[in-house]
């Protein structure tokens, strides 16, 4: 019994250190994992257990919210900045709707075998001749029909006050008085010399911008492919190729709208002068080109420049062929809207109404007219640039790789 109790106890006693052991080594692996494991669940049991009183669907709309108010502040700042810079980024502006426009003159002109530089200058030579003989046509009739137009612009207000007093019961002493007040507000000291300044500032700044538009009208013209490329290349070298390509889509989209619309204002134009012109109305050549500019104000231009034709038809024939050329102009603008704009535009320019009409408005505050007319092509752009940079193009196309640029020849050292 003693030496099985003493072997029971050695065998015990052999056993224990291993026992032991695995003991030990095993307490040491628990306790191991018990000290790594708190590490790596320590900051989700954190954020589990800390309550900081916002739900779920406050963050995401926190988070909406910062995100929103930087991007209006980034808007903001990009356009008080164009705003304080608009002597330059008007004409600039100008320039470029000037180029999606000619440039199909300087790459024909550069397929005879001429040039770049002179193609350009020509073209931009061509622009200027072209632009000075509408203006010299238009003074030209002015001055030719200007008595006979003083004498229908007279007895067309006489007509008015007519009217006025049929109608409203003015008496002609009011009608005198109302004259004599507008009289007096316009030619009032203060008045006079505000207006005379404002007009010799906005005539210096016509000229600065003329010339910088067609500075800038040329060398986009000569050097355009390479401006691009300079552009490109401030962009990340991961985003190079996708600036590249939402810059050609959107360069697609703005000359397809640039020639549709010189199109349609030449339509309406010779629409317009031809019914001016059957009626027996003067400044017929004046009138055309009046719609021909009004053309490139969407909605609010046509709108105007129908309302002068009117006008005239009113002062010169009186109302029943002021009534008919009224007729005329709303058919022309019929043709122009329904059939016209859709064919030419195509799926090249898809902007809705809407946008149209929020874009011209946005832009009449920000920038008067100059915003009127800017406002519906850059509308254009950014739905181009978006549809394909969240890759909805209507004609998808394949990246282009970008030129690069020469390797400097290797120097040899003797």
């Amino acid at each position: 019994m003693s030496e099985s109790g003493r072997d029971e106890t050695g065998e015990h006693d052999q056993q224990s250190p291993v026992a032991d052991n695995e003991v030990l080594e095993s307490s040491s692996e628990s306790v191991a994992e018990a000290s790594i494991a708190p590490s790596v669940e320590e900051p989700a049991t954190r954020s589990a257990k800390v309550d900081r009183g916002v739900t779920p669907g406050m963050e995401i709309a926190s988070a909406w919210a910062w995100r929103f108010l930087v991007i209006v502040a980034a808007v903001g700042v990009i356009g008080y900045g164009m705003r304080y810079l608009s002597e330059v980024v008007v004409p600039v502006t100008v320039g470029v709707l000037l180029t999606a426009l000619l440039i199909p003159v300087t790459t024909g002109l550069q397929k005879l075998r001429l040039p770049r530089g002179p193609a350009a200058g020509i073209t931009v030579i061509a622009t200027i001749v072209v632009i000075a003989g509408l203006l010299t046509l238009v003074g030209t009739q002015i001055a030719g029909q200007f008595e006979d137009l003083s004498d229908q612009v007279g007895e067309g207000v006489q007509k008015l006050r007519d009217l006025a007093r049929i109608n409203f019961g003015l008496t002609d002493a009011d009608i005198t008085n109302l004259f004599k007040q507008l009289q007096e507000q316009i030619t009032s000291g203060g008045a006079l010399g505000q207006q005379a300044a404002a007009v010799g500032t906005t005539a210096t700044h016509a000229v600065a911008g003329l010339f910088i538009a067609l500075f800038c009208l040329f060398f986009f013209l000569y050097q355009g492919e390479q401006i691009w490329s300079w552009l490109i290349r401030l962009f990340p070298r991961r985003a190079r190729d996708k600036a590249d390509s939402s810059g050609r889509k959107a360069w697609v989209s703005l000359t397809a709208f640039v020639r549709a619309t010189v199109v349609v204002a030449a339509v309406d134009a010779i629409g317009i002068s031809l019914g001016a012109a059957i009626l027996g109305l003067p400044l017929v050549s004046a009138i055309g080109i009046l719609v021909f500019v009004g053309a490139f104000i969407p909605v609010v231009g046509a709108l105007l420049s129908g309302a002068v034709a009117v006008l005239v038809a009113l002062v010169a024939k009186g109302p029943v062929i002021a009534i008919i050329m009224l007729a005329v102009v709303i058919g022309v603008q019929q043709l122009e809207s329904h059939v016209l704009q859709p064919f030419l535009l195509g799926r090249a320019v898809r902007v809705h109404p809407l946008a149209i009409i929020l874009s011209i408005a946005t832009g009449v505050v920000v920038a008067g007219i100059v915003g009127a007319l800017v406002a519906v092509p850059t509308a254009a752009v950014l739905n181009a640039i978006v549809n394909h940079l969240a890759g909805h193009d209507v004609d998808p196309e394949p990246p282009r790789p970008l030129p690069r640029r020469r390797p400097h020849p290797a120097t040899t050292e003797d």
